[in-house]
């Protein structure tokens, strides 16, 4: 008997595969090598693939699909109380299979390769990002040890530590400002690095007509309109703004009971990256909202006084996400009142 559902536990060399009929019974279990995967599938009755959305499942969809599957990626936090005792690769298929037949089960679209190239320029940036971060920290963090302290900015770090090498007093001893000296040297080969993705991205941001018109919405640039059009790919897909936003963990979390709603703060699930660059583009209208008098200032500026300025920075944050699903939904350009 032919399975109608599979469920696909993947992995970087070992695929297990679960197979159910209509009335959910088992009828396949088998555990596949990496290099017998496309081949088995290929000679397979089309049928219904769902895969736990996670490292490389973008990957088997896409080629999945290619065979006249139709694929099902399922969040990971949706399959695991389908688990039951405790976690093997063949439970977890099973699971996987359990889950895909929920009827009101999310899934996750799957990303085409030209989505996943520009997340993976995002990554690199990100990680580039954080590596400068991280040594501005340590470099201050080690002069401070001997009485010198930077405020804290990039630019005046930077300037700080020009004149320090500059000095030519025993401010510092001779290995310590040769040490500073090579994380000076450092610092710039990443700022480099740096400068050459933002220019990728930039580039991106100008090939595509869909950057342009997010790029017209206050606090979102060519980062966070790249990283838009890579994550969401086609917005229709979302049933309304508020879903594209809750997507992004920034609509409220709910903990309701007898019948009394109660929101909390927002629920930081989904794309975390997404969600930190809509609130940084929020902080930045933020700092000049007073001195504007479009409606979207005037209103930031009165929740702020009312609410306080983080939670109307996430408040601003969810509005941006929302403005971004309709220009990318209904093909509009943004108006500004």
């Amino acid at each position: 008997m032919s399975a109608e559902l599979i469920g696909l536990d993947i992995a970087k060399n070992v695929i297990q595969v679960h197979g159910v009929n209509a009335v959910g019974a088992a009828v396949l279990t088998k555990r596949l090598k990496r290099s017998q995967v496309l081949e088995y599938f290929a000679n397979l009755s089309p049928c219904l693939i769902a895969i736990e959305a996670c490292a490389g499942s973008h990957y088997w969809a896409r080629r999945l699909a290619g065979f006249g599957h139709r694929i099902k990626l399922i969040p990971a936090q949706y399959v695991k109380p389908f688990v039951r005792r405790s976690k093997t690769d063949a439970r977890d298929a099973a699971a996987i299979c359990e889950a895909a037949r929920q009827p009101d089960m999310p899934t996750v679209a799957v990303n085409t390769e030209e989505q996943q190239a520009v997340q993976m320029l995002h990554r690199i940036r990100q990680r580039l990002m954080q590596e400068r971060t991280a040594l501005i920290n340590q470099a201050r963090g080690l002069l401070g040890e001997f009485g010198i302290v930077f405020p804290i900015h990039v630019s005046a770090f930077k300037e700080g530590a020009r004149k320090l090498l500059a000095d030519e007093s025993d401010a510092l001893p001779a290995l310590a400002r040769h040490l500073l000296l090579d994380l000076c040297t450092e610092l710039t080969a990443l700022e480099e690095r740096i400068d050459a993705v933002d220019g990728r991205v930039r580039r991106l941001a100008k090939e595509d007509e869909r950057c342009a018109r997010l790029q017209e919405i206050p606090g979102i640039g060519p980062v966070t309109a790249t990283a838009l059009i890579a994550a969401v790919g086609d917005a229709k897909r979302y049933r309304s703004a508020r879903h594209m936003a809750a997507s992004f963990g920034l609509t409220p979390h709910e903990h309701s009971s007898g019948g009394k709603q109660k929101l909390l703060g927002i629920s930081k699930r989904g794309d975390r990256y997404i969600r930190w660059l809509l609130v940084q583009g929020a902080r930045s209208i933020m700092r000049f909202a007073s001195k504007r008098t479009d409606a979207l200032s005037r209103w930031v500026c009165q929740l702020a006084s009312r609410r306080g300025v983080n939670v109307a920075a996430a408040a601003l944050a969810n509005k941006l996400a929302r403005i971004a699903w309709a220009l990318l939904a209904k093909s509009e350009r943004f108006a500004s009142a």
